[in-house]
């Protein structure tokens, strides 16, 4: 199976199944003598983790990571860095029912086409258990932002819309996305939410989500020129995201709408830009705003309601997904959209620093 690798200069290479013994990831490129253990990295795991809300899905696990190499004396070596973390709380049996069926929405179908065979145990390699080794290495692309940029480099997400219902005020508080189960930045909204969300789970459905990722403090001049422009490969690293079917950058698809005049970001003494709709990347390259980018996210095929599909044998049937399932999985996509931002970023600073020695 080729397709484990990210990055460029910085660049990582995931392994390991939703039901197998661990999974776990190698990182190249990490600069030497930065400060790095765990403990740098366990709060970005436990930001994404199962089981830390009701509407998320309650497998419980601990996700433990542990430094295998690539760090001594508490400072990265500039050597490969590999970590792990072990699965503990495997329900394999929830899957003996879909062994033989594909689901339909997910990569049953299309694994067992290209492979000839499939891991059905919450869907093997394909399952958003991957995510946590993104979230790893997201940890450790911060630690390289600030330790080359500034300790005020901020990256945060928030769920901007769940399933038909958006914001429903314009109070966006960055303090508030850290007090509900939703990462929402309205309080309003996140009590909707809460109702509309209890009424899809008691369904045995499921809803989609949009995203939105903001990074700030980072300068102008971060990306390559046409085929590495550095909304190219954000966008390729939010696709990358399981179950994500869209990304727009700045303005996004609203842009089309709009005309020259409205959509033009008004430049003024001292490096000012009067507005974002470019979502801080002009011609592939950084403006020093913030960089801003939305990505959509489907709702998982894992649901109750019987839908017709076929077996590995050809002979048609109907199916539901038993098991452990959110019925979003757009909230705990927040913390992986925040790593997938630091890990492109980092990757283009290195590149950044190598092309031009600044």
């Amino acid at each position: 199976m080729a397709g484990n690798s990210f990055g460029d200069l910085f660049r990582f290479t995931s392994w390991g199944e939703s039901h197998g013994l661990a999974i776990g990831v190698v990182v190249d490129g990490v600069p030497s003598l930065i400060k790095l253990s765990e403990d740098d990295i366990q709060p970005f795991l436990d930001k994404r983790k199962p089981g830390n809300s009701k509407h998320t899905t309650q497998r419980k696990e601990d996700d433990i990571v542990k430094i295998m190499s690539g760090v001594y004396q508490g400072k990265t070596t500039g050597t490969p860095l590999s970590m792990i973390i072990e699965n503990k709380d495997q329900r394999s049996k929830d899957y003996s029912e879909i062994e033989k069926t594909f689901r339909p929405g997910h990569a049953d179908f299309t694994y067992m086409e290209k492979y000839g065979i499939r891991d059905p145990r919450g869907g093997g390699r394909s399952s958003a258990r991957e995510t946590a080794c993104r979230v790893a290495v997201g940890a450790i692309a911060n630690k390289i932002l600030k330790t080359f940029l500034d300790s005020n480099v901020k990256i945060r997400g928030a769920m901007v819309q769940m399933g038909e219902i958006a914001l429903i005020d314009d109070k966006w508080s960055w303090d508030e996305v850290e007090k509900n189960d939703f990462f929402c930045p309205s309080k309003k909204t996140a009590v909707e939410w809460d109702k509309y969300l209890k009424d899809v789970r008691k369904n045995g459905s499921s809803v989609g989500a949009v995203i939105e990722i903001h990074a700030s403090g980072i300068p102008a001049g971060l990306g390559e020129p046409v085929y590495d422009k550095l909304d190219a490969d954000l966008a390729k690293a939010f696709m990358s995201i399981n179950a994500v079917k869209g990304v727009e950058i700045g303005a996004g698809f609203e842009s089309a709408f709009l005309t020259g005049e409205q959509n033009a970001d008004e430049i003024r003494t001292g490096k000012v830009f009067t507005s974002n709709n470019a979502g801080g990347i002009l011609g592939g390259i950084s403006t020093g705003q913030d960089i801003v980018v939305r990505f959509a996210v489907k709702p998982t095929s894992s649901i109750l309601t019987p839908k017709k599909s076929i077996t590995k044998t050809g002979k048609e049937t109907t199916i539901s997904t038993k098991g452990r399932h959110d019925p979003c999985v757009g909230i705990r996509a927040v913390p992986v959209g925040e790593a997938m931002m630091a890990i492109v970023l980092a990757d283009h600073l290195l590149r950044n620093r190598g092309l031009n020695n600044k």
